[in-house]
């Protein structure tokens, strides 16, 4: 394990709306099953923010495509940056976008690779307001089918969940880097509980309506879970001041993985880790190393 050392402060977590708060405490009052899938809705629905300026290039300059993904039956946008038959695929984390990577992006096609991102649904650029980590593991297996094989895998958060899902079921990749990914589903689920300062029965009724929507144990899907499968070295990132998703996430799934390493880096937070070239330099050293 090493550190990053850096100046800034870390990121203070997202603020939820008060009239979101005072409409969840309103709803528990009549019934915690009225509150549970009022919280459910808001689960699943992605925060869409503008494109900071550091992004414009990248987004003027990747070739942009809207692809069907068949298995969820959406469609989503595929930027393609840089000219290499040597791809690797980057998957933002929920809330995000396509050009999100852009600081590792630009780093890797300077090195010779093209990179291959995208649009989840209802992220980014592409309409609808519904989304969940299911969708994210469709639309990257959809992207390897039509893209792929990648030589390597880069996920932020959700993004780095997705990807220890999709190559335990069967995605091909040389290496994989996750950053600041989360790990159980119902730990995330009581988190985001308690930050509409509901009560612990309503994460339990919530995750039972989830479970009873996609079929199966959700916490099957959870990156610890799937890491015991995922047989490719594997570098996990995350900062340990990062307000988003507490560090012991990366040490549970650095746990579980048969071939991993940990890199922990200090004051970066959840999303200012991304574009740090003491990070970035990091994952070239251990991409590129025989």
């Amino acid at each position: 394990m090493s550190q990053t050392a850096s100046n800034f402060n870390p990121e203070p977590p997202v603020q939820i709306p008060k009239p979101i708060l005072y409409t969840g405490c309103f709803l528990q009052f009549i019934s915690t099953t009225l509150a549970a899938k009022y919280a459910k809705r808001l689960f699943v629905t992605p925060v869409k923010y503008k494109m900071p300026k550091r992004e414009f290039h990248m987004d003027k300059e990747s070739t942009q495509t809207m692809i069907p993904v068949p298995e969820i039956n959406k469609e989503v946008l595929v930027y393609s940056y840089g000219k290499s038959d040597k791809k690797i695929l980057l998957a933002h984390g929920w809330s995000g976008r396509g050009t999100q990577l852009v600081k590792i992006a630009d780093h890797f096609v300077k090195l010779g690779y093209q990179t291959i991102s995208f649009d989840a649904p209802s992220h980014g650029k592409l309409k609808g307001n519904q989304s969940s980590l299911l969708e994210f593991i469709a639309t990257i297996q959809e992207l390897d089918k039509q893209y792929g094989p990648f030589e390597f895998a880069i996920g932020h958060s959700l993004g780095g969940m997705s990807l220890l899902n999709a190559i335990r079921d069967g995605m091909c990749v040389k290496k994989l880097v996750t950053i600041g990914a989360a790990d159980i589903i119902s730990d995330i689920i009581a988190n985001f509980i308690k930050a509409l300062t509901l009560k612990p029965i309503v994460a339990t009724k919530m995750k039972a309506i989830l479970d009873g929507l996609f079929g199966t144990d959700i916490n099957e899907i959870s990156a610890s879970y799937s890491a015991k499968k995922v047989t490719v070295p594997t570098l996990i990132v995350h900062d340990e001041n990062d307000a988003d998703v507490h560090v012991s996430c990366a040490h549970s799934i650095h746990k579980a993985l048969p071939d991993g390493k940990i890199h922990i880096t200090k004051g970066l937070g959840h999303r200012r880790i991304l574009g740090n070239q003491e990070v970035i330099k990091k994952i070239e050293a251990f991409l590129l190393e025989d």
